[in-house]
């Protein structure tokens, strides 16, 4: 039997006011049936009532929708208030079970991002507690602590958000093409999903344990590299010296608005498994990727610019594609939350931004630990004040050795780089020569050539 709620009880622990839950219980959206009241199912039911009425969706739809026969909206309440119900506290209900300091307790729940109307948490977050004063109490320090459930609540929370996003677009639209009623589409959504849930956790763990291997081996160099009297040590936790690469696309903002989103993601998707392969052979780590843009670390230079090259190399091999161009710098850097921060990140950043199509450019000091990498030239071009930076910084242009790579010619709408037998449309105006990927390119630049010269 599940504990019965009072208005005001249910309003503690959803944040609704009594008298609008009064209103969703007389729409048949929550309570207990002729009127019996509340019980714990309901906190679920009302969190999701919220989130779908701020959607745009009226109450009313929302009534009529539970009043048809079979009601998907009526199933999907009830499975909610199933997964959330059970007993509830209030912060300091949980402190005192755990035995922890209540603006500790509250610390923790910003960290894992616990946030529950009024303070609450459930049942299930007793055993959160309980573990984070497992890990306090054997002398892990509260910062190092709160860092690692940052990244965790982040990393999961993107987990859970790509399976259930993909299992949409990629399940639940394709199984609604089929022309299902709505009761067979989740029964088979139901079903996929028992085959794969089992699935999921192995996988994280699989995946966990994979990371904890290259993350053991990075900190067995770092120490090597401390105890040969390589690196300087410091009284700042988490400073240590990385070589910090930024990668993109060339021309991929005006590639996105030519051929629009779709293609766009495609060109992406290929750069990506680029980027992601060429990191791997070069002991590198991807930090974090916005857009077409890749923020890269590694323990030395030399696997740097080697990745750095590799990706130049092989984005030129690809058909109808865009160029690549990277910024590297090496210094110490502050590694916090699975990031990393400082000025010296800030100055790869910009000689990221700086850096022309097929450019690859290295600081000084990148040129000075990767000097004598066989098969690579560093070209000096002098120093450069980059912006934001108030000193000067002297740049250096890494190119592999040997052969120039294939010319190729750049469509001047969309900047894709099109190779000998690549070129779609050809136009000559004003006694100048241009090509093109497709005849959309062509269309859009005879419409307005003045947009597109150089």
């Amino acid at each position: 039997m599940v504990d019965s709620l009072t208005p005001e009880e249910l309003s503690r622990r959803t944040g609704e006011p009594p008298e609008r839950l009064e209103k969703w219980r007389a729409a048949g959206l929550i309570g207990l049936p002729e009127g019996q009241g509340f019980d714990h199912r309901d906190v679920g039911r009302a969190r999701l009532v919220h989130d779908v009425l701020h959607y745009g969706i009226s109450l009313e739809s929302l009534a009529r929708a539970i009043r048809q026969p079979d009601s998907v909206l009526r199933r999907i309440l009830d499975e909610v208030g199933e997964r959330v119900s059970g007993p509830m506290y209030t912060l300091a209900e949980a402190a005192e079970i755990v035995g922890l300091d209540l603006d500790l307790a509250r610390r923790l729940v910003e960290a894992g991002g616990l946030h529950q109307p009024g303070e609450m948490v459930d049942h299930e977050d007793i055993p959160y507690f309980r573990s984070c004063k497992i890990a306090l109490d054997a002398g892990y320090p509260e910062e190092a602590l709160m860092q690692i459930l940052r990244v965790y609540a982040d990393a999961m929370s993107r987990v859970a958000e790509v399976g259930s996003r993909t299992s949409h677009f990629y399940i639940h639209q394709r199984l609604k093409g089929e022309g299902l009623t709505p009761q067979e589409l989740v029964a088979r959504l139901e079903e996929a999903g028992m085959k794969i849930e089992p699935l999921v956790e192995p996988a994280l763990l699989f995946f966990h344990r994979k990371g904890v291997i290259k993350a053991t081996w990075d900190d067995m160099l770092m120490h090597l590299e401390e105890e040969a009297g390589l690196a300087e040590r410091t009284d700042t936790p988490g400073q240590i010296r990385q070589a910090v690469m930024f990668v993109d696309l060339a021309s991929f903002t005006p590639l996105a608005e030519a051929m629009g989103d779709v293609k766009a993601a495609e060109v992406l998707q290929r750069f990506s498994e680029m980027v992601r392969a060429a990191a791997r052979r070069c002991h590198g780590r991807i930090v974090k990727q916005i857009g077409d843009a890749f923020m890269i670390v590694f323990s030395e230079c030399f696997s740097a610019v080697s990745c750095a090259l590799e990706l130049e190399e092989r984005a030129d091999a690809e058909p109808q594609f865009p160029a690549v161009r990277a910024g590297l710098h090496w210094g110490p850097v502050l590694y916090r939350e699975g990031d990393y921060l400082g000025s010296n990140v800030n100055i790869a950043s910009r000689l990221g931004s700086e850096a022309q199509r097929h450019q690859t450019l290295v600081t000084g000091d990148v040129r000075r630990r990767a000097q004598g990498m066989e098969g690579v030239e560093f070209i000096r071009l002098g120093k450069r004040r980059l912006k934001g930076l108030a000193a000067e910084v002297e740049i250096f242009e890494a190119r592999a050795a040997g052969p120039e790579l294939q010319t190729k010619v750049i469509d001047p709408v969309c900047g894709m780089e099109l190779g000998p037998g690549e070129v779609a449309a050809r136009l000559s105006l004003d006694g100048r020569d241009q090509a093109f990927c497709s005849e959309d390119c062509l269309r859009k630049f005879v419409r307005a050539p003045e947009k597109y010269a150089k």
